[in-house]
C-alpha cells in the first residue's frame, strides 16, 4: 500500500505552475498543482476526462465553462469533460491544489 503525506507535495517552480504527481494508473491520475503568485493554468479542454480541483492552501480564481470563482482552502470544483477550465493564482501568496483526472489521458 502506498501511503503519502500531502505536506510533502509542495515543489514550486519560478517559471510556471509545477505539477507534483501523487498517484497514477491507466485509469486516473492525482497531482498537487503548485502555483506561485501570478502563475496560471490557461483555460483548456479535456474531451474525455473529468477533472476535480480541491484547494489545499491559498486562494485562486477557478474557471469552469464561462464561470469564474475564487476558491480557498477546503473548497473545490469539478470540470466535466468538454468544459473549458483553468486556474489563476491572483494573490501574492502561494496556491496548492489537489487535482484528480479520470480517465487518465
Amino acid at each position: 500500500m502506498k501511503v503519502i503525506n500531502l505536506s510533502e507535495y509542495q515543489q514550486f517552480a519560478s517559471g510556471k505552475m509545477k505539477k507534483n504527481n501523487i498517484f497514477q494508473t491507466e485509469r486516473f491520475f492525482c497531482d498537487v498543482y503548485c502555483f506561485e503568485p501570478g502563475q496560471e493554468q490557461n483555460g483548456h479542454i479535456h474531451g474525455e476526462q473529468d477533472k476535480v480541483y480541491l484547494v489545499l492552501e491559498g486562494q485562486g480564481t477557478f474557471q469552469v465553462g464561462t464561470e469564474k470563482q475564487v476558491l480557498g482552502p477546503g473548497q473545490g470544483t469539478m470540470a466535466p469533460a468538454g468544459e473549458e477550465h483553468g486556474v489563476r493564482n491572483h494573490t501574492d501568496q502561494r496556491l496548492r491544489v489537489l487535482v484528480f483526472v479520470a480517465p487518465n489521458p
